[in-house]
Order: C-alpha cells, then structure tokens, then sequence
C-alpha cells in the first residue's frame, strides 16, 4: 500500500468526548416486570425473575468450541432445500457450538447458548426455525418472532434467514425496525404477513401492541440474539416481556450470545421450560483461537501517526476501527479520508437508511476500512474482516471480546491491537487478560502476515 500522510495532530484529544447515543430510540410506555395475566405457568414464571428457586437447574452442556470440523450438516438430517442452501454459502463442517445446538433446536426443545463470536450460533436458531417451519399452515400468520437490540443486528439476522430459504420460496421474512417509516411498514404488513418477523424490541411492541398491526398469537418461535444486552436494559426488557405476553405459552424459546452474565442466565430462564443449555464454564475459552492480540502504549497525541503507519504497514482484506464516542468517529473517518485510505464510518447519529446503506457497502467489500462506535461491536458479521483496532480502549472486558470476535471468525486467522494510553485503559487489558487467561503481549516491531491473514 503507498505511504499516505496523515498529521500527527494533537487535535483527536482535543474532541469533546460524547455518549455514543443508545440505538433503542423507539417510544417506550411505562412497564415492568410484573403481572400474571390468565394464570399462565410461563407467564407467571418470567414476571418472577428474581424468584431463582421456582426453576429447576437443568443439565448443563459444556462446550470446548476447539473442534470446528466434527459434523457435516447432512449428518442432521436438514431438508434438502437448506442442504442445497448450505452448500450454496459453501459451509460443510458445523461448528462445535451447532454439533451441540442444532440437534437439540432442531427437534423443538428451548436452547440457551453462550458462546464466542464467530462460531455460528446464528445459523443454529435461522436453520432450527427453517427445519420445522410449516408457510403452508401458517398462509397469513407469524409463525416466528426474533429479536435484536440494534438495527444492524436485526437487518444482518433477516438476510440469513434470506439466503438459507433460497429453495423455500414459499417463506416469507420480514425486519421491522425504528428510523424507518411506520407508515411503510404498515403498509408492508397489512399486504403481507411475513412467517418471520424480526426486529428490534420497541419497534416490534409498536406494531404488535400499540398498534395491532402484528398478530404474534400463533408464533410458535421466539428467539432473542445477543440476549445479554437485550435482557440487561431494564426499559427493553420490559418490552420483550410484553411482547413475549403476546405469544402462546406453548412455543419453542431459542436465546444466544457470546457473553451471559449468571444473572443473565437466570432472567433467561424465566423465559423458558427444561432449556438445553451449553455454557463456557472455563472463560479462557471465551478467548478467539487464531487471532493475535496485542498493545500498544502511546500518548493520546501519538494515536493518529500510529495508526496512520498500521494501516501502512499492515497486510488485510477489511479492517474495523473502533472509537468511544459518535464525535471521534465522524473525526477519524474524515482524517483517513484526507490521507486517501478508503474509509467508512458508521453511527448511530446518521439516518437508518444511510447506516444500513453503509453496512451492506462494507459487507459488500465496497470499502476496507471501517470506523465505528460500539455499535458495531457485537453480532454483527462481516466475512473478510482480518484486523481490529481499538483506537480507544473499551470500556470493559466484554466489550472487548465483542469487539475483538469481529477479527478471525468461525476459527480463521485474525489480528488484534489496542492502544493504552492512559491508566483507566491499562485497567481494561488487566482485566481482558485475567479474565480470559491469556497474555497480550506488546505489539512488536514487525508482524509476519502469514500469522493473521488466512491463505
């Protein structure tokens, strides 16, 4: 790559900082965990979340996630519409997670799984559904309702059920979420009702509750992605109660995420019967096998030089750049610009469309680089993305693992590297190493592409 230069200004520490702005911007009416309307056992079992005792400890599964190519999918006997499917994407070999997942799925038994990113765990509840979906029963209802808590996540979620029902043309998906037009929507609803609605949680409780727009009485699947997110904010909690409120009691309940908290766990169950769980006791094993993690110790004012020479120097098919705040963002996106990288941003302060529009762009390697807040941290795939920086450090240890888990994917090789530059940051490394056990070294002088690009 020619060399390219960017001033080593001392103008990003200048940036005031700012709150990246929550992505759950739908109206939201007074609610909470509570009620126990017609008697219902599950319904009185999530209204009592914090009544751990009223749930029995299920067996739990253990998961090493360290073989990635111990069944082919033919061995669980998918219809052949999603084996031609499958073979389309050119996936053979399931990953550990869907060895001990998909079966269970699959046969109709609630499944709470915990695993690291980049290991599949969406292609267990979109081929789960797909298996026992039934259009022609289900003509002008929903039979499955999925939810997410960022727009990005909810579009990404919609195309893979797109892409693994290309030979079942009869099913109909729809993604339903805020910053787009409720006018549209409605009107796509009441033309056709999709059997899979998936959408962020406030948008869903809009059409389905305020509105009545969207009957979800004869879903028989309810799957929330990346759960501990959608379950720690008490405000869209109590709206994926409502919604859950709007479902048969008698239905298949799917949760997943690469990070679950115990207390997490135990909300989640309130939502399930005899759940199949597969948990990572042993958190070290949280960590991404393939993918280099190093630091770098610098000054707030050398971090733009810095990265200027990485991207110089550095060997990748698509790189993300992570940054704290919607201000640094814009910022870092424009320098790159200016120094004639082809970059990107994306952020929660542009419209929806221009976001997805973006999105799909770098999906569609329109672009290599991209800037983004921690909006962009989590659940959100991207196949040919090889290097991670964290400009800023994260805020905690989860963060980090999501945001790192975008880099070496499904047990390719991946790259890396956060800037410390100060003691609050040098916190989080302690913490990401102690954590996860393992031991991220300093950055070296030179790096052999070999080590993180994948052949």
């Amino acid at each position: 790559m020619p060399s390219r230069t960017i001033p080593a200004t001392s103008s990003q520490a200048d940036v005031p900082p700012e709150e990246d702005l929550v992505d759950y911007e739908e109206d939201q009416g007074e609610s909470t965990l509570g009620g126990e309307e017609n008697g219902a056992a599950r319904e009185k079992a999530v209204d009592t979340a914090t009544k751990d005792n009223q749930v029995a400890e299920p067996q739990r599964m253990k998961g090493t996630y360290a073989s990635l190519h111990s069944a082919n999918f033919r061995d669980f006997l998918l219809r052949s519409e999603l084996l031609r499917a499958i073979e389309d994407c050119g996936f053979e070999s399931a990953s550990e997670v869907q060895v001990q997942a998909l079966p269970q799925a699959v046969l109709g038994t609630d499944v709470l799984v915990q695993a690291k990113s980049g290991l599949g765990k969406t292609a267990v509840f979109v081929l789960a559904i797909l298996q026992q979906l039934e259009p022609e029963k289900a003509e002008n209802s929903v039979s499955a309702v999925v939810l997410a808590h960022t727009r990005e996540l909810a579009y990404q979620i919609k195309n893979e059920f797109v892409r693994f029902s290309k030979y079942m043309p009869d099913v109909r998906c729809g993604v339903f979420y805020g910053g787009e037009p409720i006018k549209q929507q409605l009107e796509q609803l009441a033309s056709s009702v999709p059997h899979i609605v998936v959408g962020t949680p406030g948008r869903l409780l809009d059409l389905s509750v305020k509105r009545k727009a969207l009957d979800l009485s004869k879903a028989r699947f309810f799957v929330i992605d990346e759960c501990d997110k959608v379950l720690e904010m008490l405000d869209m909690r109590a709206d994926v109660q409502e919604i859950f409120k709007m479902t048969p009691r008698n239905k298949q309940v799917l949760m997943f995420s690469a990070t679950m908290p115990p207390e997490t766990r135990n909300i989640a169950r309130k939502f399930m019967h005899n759940p199949h769980e597969i948990f990572i006791d042993d958190e070290s094993k949280l960590t991404l096998h393939g993918l280099l993690q190093y630091y770098l110790r610098l000054e707030e004012n050398e971090k733009n030089r810095k990265l200027n020479d990485l991207l110089d120097a550095l060997e990748f098919n698509q790189l993300v750049i992570f940054v704290r705040s919607v201000q640094r963002a814009k910022f870092i996106n424009q320098m790159l610009k200016e120094g004639n990288f082809p970059s990107i941003t994306i952020h929660s302060a542009m419209p929806q469309e221009e976001r997805i529009k973006r999105y799909r762009a770098f999906k569609d390697f329109e672009s290599r680089i991209l800037v983004s807040t921690d909006l962009f941290g989590r659940g959100v795939d991207v196949e040919r993305v090889n290097v991670v920086i964290n400009y800023d450090m994260p805020a905690d240890s989860d963060q980090y693992l999501h945001r790192v888990g975008r880099a070496g994917r499904f047990g390719t090789k991946g790259l890396a590297i956060s800037f410390v530059s100060n003691e609050e940051d040098a916190k989080v490394l302690d913490a990401v190493q102690s954590r996860f056990v393992v031991n991220i070294p300093e950055l070296p002088e030179s790096i052999d592409p070999s080590s993180y690009m994948t052949a």
